[in-house]
């Protein structure tokens, strides 16, 4: 096994532990499959809710650092409400995605039957999961930009 899948995988298996990411039976109606989905959602957004906020926070954080030491506030949009339908975009894009999940099940299961009963399990821990780093991924370019900005400065 790759050391990237040694450190991925403790994690993955621990999160299945949880009663919200776990099945207790496989639902045999349309609209079993999309209760069990929505009944998860507003964790979902939770979960991917505090990401967005460290996300908010990091790139704040960048921005006055780097205004202080560069002169300019990398990473936070001018206008500033424009940063407000970023926010407003990526929920509904989340959501979106999320409603996906259930749409990918039902799917499954008229195509592979009974081989899909496993996939909502699955596809909400990797989504989930895939999600909250998605919202990180911002905040961590910024920072990158911020500290390559302030060492290219002190370089040269």
């Amino acid at each position: 096994m790759s050391r990237i899948l040694q450190l991925i995988l403790p994690p993955l298996k621990f999160l299945t532990e949880y009663r919200l990411f776990q099945r207790q039976e496989y639902p045999l109606t349309t609209l079993q499959i999309i209760l069990w989905w929505e009944a998860r959602r507003f964790f979902f957004n939770l979960i991917v809710g505090v990401a967005g906020l460290i996300t908010i926070f990091v790139m704040l954080f960048s921005a006055m650092v780097a205004e202080k030491l560069v002169g300019e506030p990398i990473g936070w949009p001018d206008p500033p409400f424009v940063a407000i339908i970023g926010v407003i975009l990526c929920g509904v894009g989340a959501n979106v995605c999320y409603t996906g999940g259930w749409v990918g099940e039902l799917l499954s299961r008229e195509v592979w039957g009974d081989k899909a009963k496993n996939f909502a399990e699955i596809s909400f821990t990797l989504g989930t999961v895939f999600s909250f780093f998605l919202t990180l991924l911002p905040g961590a370019i910024v920072t990158l930009a911020v500290l390559a900005r302030v060492f290219f400065k002190t370089v040269s």
